[in-house]
C-alpha cells in the first residue's frame, strides 16, 4: 500500500505534502527508543512515534523507512518538515496515541478495514 493510500484511509495529516506518497508501506513498527528504531525497523516499515526532533528523521533514512506517525497530536517543527522533505520521507500526524493507530494501521495493512 503506498503512502497516499494510507494517509487518506487512516485520516491522517500529511505534513510533508506530496513528499513520498508514492513509497511503499509494507509493514510498522512503533517505539519512541531511537536505538530500538535502529536496530529493529525493517525497510518498509511506517514508524509510529510520540518523539518529534531531528533525529527521528535521521534514523528513518538510515533505516530506509517511508514514513513516520507522529501521534497525540505533537506537531512537527519547520526544521523537522523540511528536513523529511530533503530526505523524501512522509511525515504524518494524528491525534490519536501510539496503540489505537498501531492497531488501525495494522487493519488497513492487512485489509481489515
Amino acid at each position: 500500500m503506498t503512502i497516499a493510500e494510507l494517509t487518506k484511509k487512516a485520516e491522517l495529516t500529511s505534513y510533508t505534502g506530496t513528499t513520498g506518497i508514492k513509497k511503499v508501506v509494507t509493514g510498522g513498527y512503533i517505539s519512541d527508543l531511537l536505538s530500538d528504531v535502529m536496530g529493529r525497523a525493517t525497510q518498509g516499515d511506517i514508524w509510529i512515534t510520540m518523539q518529534s526532533h531531528l533525529n527521528i528523521i535521521a534514523i528513518a533514512s538510515l533505516r530506509d523507512l517511508p514514513a513516520i506517525i507522529i501521534v497525540n497530536g505533537t506537531k512537527p517543527s519547520e526544521e523537522m518538515i523540511e528536513k523529511a522533505i530533503n530526505e523524501e520521507i512522509a511525515l504524518l500526524g494524528t491525534e490519536k496515541g501510539a496503540f489505537e493507530t498501531g492497531g488501525m494501521i495494522w487493519n488497513i495493512l492487512n485489509g481489515n478495514s
